[in-house]
């Protein structure tokens, strides 16, 4: 048996192992009590960085190895160890990982896990003693906060480690993280935080936000990851792409690659293009059935488990998933990522090129397969991103309210709070430094009485002070109900889908969003979990299916399928077209695109870094203008609104409005002047702010970011078990708040809150004034042209797919591509 501090060594030689100089430098930190950030490559040893540090100086010394018959297992220590992830896939595969040196140096600690999917005998073997070392998510943790002996069975936490923390570093998520350290240091004023990430762009902030005492210290791994980073080419090139393919033109060879490797992942963007590619392997490849699987978070736990599981024991060849398997999952068996259709940044494309090769040493490898022809544009920027390791950055929340006044009444179940010893606590973090007194003042008065305007409501009036003046939840169904909202920080409604019994009990497939069942009616058919299903029935948030014969069926689309750009891409594109109009075309996916890139040059102009590119038309419909930003469709979708309204303030116009992540169309009915309108002051970011409130209809976009807010603060309750409200109930009640507010409580700081989310997180409008800053820097290239160029296109194809009704789009489009490519003329060596 090894010495008790030496059980490092003794594990890793084992294995034939080294540790790492970064390994041993956080082993010494943490017999410091020093706390940190890790920021090392996929794969490369972070969670046994952090494991062994407390194996080697928080747990007991190892038990023998043969206990005496006679004699009792050793009692096993109180919580030490609390490790933060961001996904229940995460989770699971970390309890794995951290049980393997546990059992085999016999150390008398245990484990648990505490998620979502964690059942209800475990949650009660918690209930009456937590484990060593506890695998938790945010949520989680903020609701072991709110039981009322929290700060006896928590005080006793020596190591928090928050594993991939770039992941909750940008929303509120790592908010609700920050103000739960924050409790948990109060109560252990020695509390060591650790985080691990693998692909930060802004390092320093990070581990600001984390500790923000600025007492950490920065551990930097061995070296960069080896990513290959190749192209899987097109055997035709179209000339006039657009968006909104799966890509399945691609199957064929994607199916020849996945056959030449051992264990792949199939890397799509939303969960139904997984669907999709899915059903088209098994189709292509009806030998693969049982060798390859599908993923994604909206599964059923239990299927979710057994793919994870498969593909560690190597028994699968390939499984197409989404951003479920993102994170630091270790499927050591898998070689090699395919990425179907662009990533749409380089730490994400990074991350998930980590899934392959996931050990030290190791070289990863992601072959990205285009869906388009303008994609092969953005390969060959996404590879000269990654060698420079251009990662963008992640930008943390300020000071979001609605967050604030959860944590008050999580608080306040868990075990009372003193006003103004909390203050401090939450102004100890990052996220609410600066929250002025003012702002504290009203978040109190509104978790006591709901604010002015909802005095007279007692469903509102969830904290109040005890006769010693602390402050606790006095009414135990709020406290039920905020305990089951305070995991409301992240999603859409959605129905559990059961296949249809007539005894009841029928076997769950997973979760659907709300939005897409309710455009079917019974009968319909619909693609889940690799499943062609019908829809035979709603009933209290259960959707029930069979399985369905029909040869065509829907594809759930769930929210969030169009990615905007990043910045640091977006500028990696526009450098390899800076190449192309230089007459360089030295990557092979360049050199596959050149075709269409040159007719784009013939017919107008190649986008640059010193140009703006600007194209004018004459059409049928009217007056068109094109302009290539290339600042992603967030900012493109501000600066159009920007600019049809500065222009309609000059005479009356309409405009109707396309964007996609390079650029923006705006077409007029009326004729518009549009050199002159460009070289006046309509790309200023004077007055920037009140014209992009005044261009937009900005009172229903803070309406909508309101509904979130609703929820998180507790405005708006989703229902019991078994009887949640529908999202359009929801969003009736988060809208009648607003009227509310607005009429009778118009200072209400979380209309303040809805209309800055507004401005940060749906317009971007910072990125927005940077983006006129630098086109203000930039030649206007102006080109009248005869037709849509390669370009522009794309963007006339987003506009007919918000107007076409009666015709196909799809044959809209085909003889649009039919008049263009005889423009075009017969492609040199096609």
């Amino acid at each position: 048996m090894p010495a008790p501090r030496d059980i490092a060594k003794h594990w890793f030689a084992a294995r034939g192992w080294k540790p790492f100089a970064f390994q041993k430098a956080v082993w010494a930190a943490v017999k410091r009590g020093e706390s940190g950030l890790l920021h090392a490559s996929t794969g490369a040893g972070k969670t046994y960085a952090l494991w062994f540090a407390a194996l080697q100086h928080l747990a007991p010394p190892p038990a023998p190895a043969v206990a005496p018959a006679t004699k009792r297992k050793p009692p096993m220590a109180p919580l030490t160890v609390l490790w933060i992830t961001p996904m229940r896939a995460l989770a699971a595969d970390t309890l794995r990982a951290l049980q393997r040196p546990i059992d085999d140096l016999n150390i008398p600690w245990s484990l648990g896990l505490r998620t979502g999917d964690t059942g209800s005998s475990e949650r009660a073997r918690q209930g009456r003693r937590l484990p060593s070392t506890l695998v938790t998510t945010p949520e989680s943790l903020t609701l072991l906060l709110t039981r009322e002996n929290a700060a006896t069975e928590l005080a006793s936490v020596r190591l928090v480690v928050v594993d991939e923390w770039h992941e909750l570093l940008g929303n509120k998520r790592g908010v609700q993280l920050q103000l739960a350290l924050a409790r948990l240091r109060s109560w252990q004023p020695g509390l060591m935080v650790w985080g691990i990430s693998a692909t930060l762009g802004n390092q320093l902030q990070a581990q600001q936000v984390l500790l923000p005492a600025g007492d950490g210290i920065s551990v930097q791994g061995e070296k960069a990851k080896t990513l290959l980073v190749d192209t899987l080419l097109p055997e035709t090139i179209e000339r006039f792409p657009w968006a909104g393919h799966m890509g399945l033109r691609m199957l064929k060879q994607v199916a020849a690659q996945i056959e030449a490797c051992n264990s792949c992942l199939v890397f799509t963007n939303t969960r139904a293009q997984a669907e999709v590619w899915y059903q088209a392997l098994l189709e292509a490849r009806p030998d693969w059935a049982g060798l390859i699987a599908l993923h994604h978070s909206s599964l059923a736990r239990e299927t979710r488990d057994w793919v994870e599981q498969a593909l560690k024991e190597g028994q699968l060849r390939a499984v197409v998933c989404t951003s479920s398997l993102d994170l630091g999952v270790d499927f050591l068996p898998v070689e090699r990522v395919l990425q179907i259709g662009s990533a749409k940044g380089v730490a994400r494309l990074m991350q998930r090129a980590g899934r392959s090769g996931h050990a030290p040493g190791r070289p990863s490898r992601v072959t990205l397969v285009p869906t388009h022809s303008l994609e092969l544009v953005e390969a060959a920027a996404a590879q000269a991103a990654v060698a420079a390791r251009h990662i963008e950055a992640r930008e943390p929340p300020h000071k979001p309210l609605d967050v604030l006044v959860q944590h008050l009444v999580s608080m306040a179940l868990g075990g009372g709070f003193e006003p103004p010893a909390l203050l401090d606590e939450v102004r100890s973090t990052w996220a609410y430094r600066d929250l002025s007194d003012e702002e504290w003042t009203w978040a109190l008065a509104f978790v006591r009485h709901g604010g002015h305007s909802l005095t007279a409501y007692p469903d509102y009036q969830r904290v109040a002070p005890d006769a010693e003046g602390r402050w606790r939840v006095p009414d135990a169904r709020l406290a039920r109900r905020h305990r089951m909202s305070i995991g409301t920080i992240v999603s859409d409604a959605s129905l559990q889908l059961k296949f249809w019994s007539k005894g009841g009990g029928g076997r769950t497939l997973g979760n659907v969003e709300e939005g897409f069942i309710a455009r079917l009616r019974p009968g319909d058919g619909f693609l889940f979990a690799g499943r062609l299903l019908e829809l035979v029935r709603v009933e209290n948030m259960t959707a029930y299916v069979k399985r369905s014969t029909a040869r065509k069926a829907a594809v759930p689309r769930w929210n969030g399928g169009r990615m905007p750009l990043s910045s640091e891409l977006a500028d990696a594109v526009v450098a390899q077209l800076d190449a192309a109009a230089r007459g360089e075309y030295q990557s092979p996916a360049l050199q596959a695109v050149r075709p269409l890139l040159e007719l784009q040059g013939q017919w107008s102009a190649l986008p640059t870094s010193h140009t703006l590119l600007a194209e004018t038309l004459k059409s049928r419909e009217g007056w068109h203008l094109f302009l290539y930003p290339f600042a992603g469709r967030q900012v493109h979708l501000g600066l159009a609104s920007l600019l049809a309204w500065r222009l309609s303030q000059s005479k009356p116009l309409s405009f109707s409005i396309a964007v996609n992540d390079y650029g923006l169309e705006l077409l007029s009915a009326t004729a518009v002047d549009w050199p002159q309108a460009l070289a006046s002051d309509w790309l200023s970011p004077d007055n920037l702010l009140h014209d992009v409130l005044a261009s937009l209809n900005a009172g229903e976009l803070a309406l909508r970011r309101f509904r979130e807010i609703a929820r998180i603060s507790g405005l708006v309750f989703g229902g019991y078990p078994g009887a949640q409200k529908s999202t359009r109930q929801v969003q009736a009640s988060s809208g009648l708040f607003f009227e509310v507010f607005k009429q009778y409580d118009a200072g209400n700081l979380l209309l303040g809150q809805a209309q800055e989310e507004v401005l940060r997180q749906e317009l971007d409008v910072q990125h927005l004034e940077h983006t006129l800053q630098r086109l203000q820097q930039r030649r206007l290239d102006i080109h009248s042209i005869k037709r849509a160029t390669p370009l522009a296109f794309p963007l006339m194809v987003e506009r007919f797919r918000e107007s076409l009704s009666s015709e196909k789009l799809a044959d809209r489009i085909q003889r649009m591509v039919n008049d263009l490519e005889q423009a075009a003329g017969p492609e040199e060596g096609a």
